[in-house]
């Protein structure tokens, strides 16, 4: 019996030993958590000291955990990094949250995963204005992948003769940028064509659409777009529909023009079939990168009309706008009326037939008895 306890009060030892070594550790925050705005459009720069005590730590890893958000956002977003600063994306017309907080890891803390207390901080653009005087339906739609264009309408209470400006920065621009193509209503930019935006594709592209009037203060717009999400592609080209031997319809078109990746495009291809006097009813298919689809006709109707428009798909956007519809239509008739249009010419020919020897027969009866045919007059 004593042995046992002996054995109990030496396991208990070790085992707290063990405990105090790994769950005693701590670990400091990091000090002087800043946010600085370098102009950017709202690119906010997010920089940290590391904390006071973290050379005690050799044989630990030290990492962070750096979370963002705007305010009234639910989520916040994730990042793991061994820097001492982020840059990181944020609405401006909201206030930004940040905060982190230290990670340690190793044989210090015998493998388990040490966490310090946060730290936060905000920032917030001093907005002038009032919220009715910013720009209203501000729209983007990038073009074939060659060209962004930016609409908008003036705020309710912006003045006569307000003057707008759009802004814009991407990573790879060393500042922001202005437009220098805009859209004009009566003398006021309403919107802005931007060219050459390949290299911010799959990034955020910041916008500020600003205003200024006199004696009025106009509140700015900040927006972040992602290009991908905003495509839109021509119509496909060159459609053609042909009608096989085993009554398939066999319908094929080519990619659109312009820059849109072929690889990056679905298509929905619409068919509508004739019903008489009733209102064609459309039947819709889709395919993925393929330009060709084969459609069986069990019922053999009439197809009245035949299009295709096109989409960046999921493999390389989340989402995006549906092109214009094909113009061109095509009437493919049924199997029954192929066969009418045989038979037409040979029941003309079976009648016009019948006819002739019922004439002939006519003219028999009226010639004389032994005088030739030919001789009879009238016939």
């Amino acid at each position: 019996m004593a042995r046992w306890w002996l054995y109990a009060l030496s396991m208990a030892l070790v085992w707290g030993c063990v405990a105090s070594s790994s769950y005693h550790t701590t670990v400091a925050p990091p000090q002087d958590l800043q946010i600085t705005d370098p102009g950017l459009l709202g690119s906010l720069d997010i920089e940290w000291k590391p904390p006071p005590n973290v050379q005690m730590f050799n044989e630990c890893t030290v990492k962070y955990k750096f979370e963002y958000r705007n305010t009234g956002d639910r989520e916040w977003k994730v990042i793991f990094t061994r820097k001492l600063k982020c840059r990181v994306g944020f609405d401006l017309s909201k206030t930004a949250e940040v905060k982190v907080q230290t990670l340690l890891e190793g044989w210090c803390t015998d493998n388990v995963e040490v966490q310090s207390d946060w730290v936060y901080a905000t920032f917030q653009v001093p907005l002038q204005g009032k919220l009715e005087s910013e720009v209203q339906n501000f729209h983007c739609i990038y073009h074939d992948w060659e060209y962004l264009k930016c609409t908008w309408q003036p705020g309710l209470l912006a003045p006569h003769g307000v003057h707008y400006g759009l802004y814009y920065w991407y990573e790879g621009l060393g500042h922001a940028a202005q437009c220098d193509d805009y859209i004009q209503d009566h003398g006021i930019n309403i919107g802005c064509m931007l060219q050459n935006l390949s290299q911010a594709e799959y990034k955020d592209l910041s916008i500020c659409v600003n205003g200024s009037a006199a004696a009025t203060l106009l509140r700015p717009l900040y927006v972040t777009l992602r290009l991908h999400n905003l495509a839109k592609p021509s119509p496909p080209k060159q459609l053609v529909v042909s009608m096989s031997a085993s009554e398939e319809l066999h319908v094929a078109w080519r990619p659109p023009g312009g820059e849109t990746p072929p690889q990056c495009l679905e298509y929905e291809v619409q068919l509508a079939e004739d019903q008489g006097e009733a209102k064609a009813a459309w039947a819709s298919m889709s395919t993925q990168m393929e330009t060709t689809l084969t459609i069986s006709r069990a019922n053999q109707s009439r197809i009245s009309c035949v299009r295709v428009r096109g989409r960046t798909n999921i493999f390389c956007a989340d989402q995006g706008f549906w092109s214009e519809w094909t113009q061109e239509c095509f009437s493919v008739s049924r199997k029954e009326d192929k066969q009418l249009f045989i038979l037409i010419p040979v029941i003309l020919s079976l009648s016009s037939s019948l006819i002739i020897f019922m004439l002939i027969g006519q003219c028999k009866k009226r010639s004389p008895a032994g005088k030739p045919l030919h001789e009879s007059v009238g016939c």
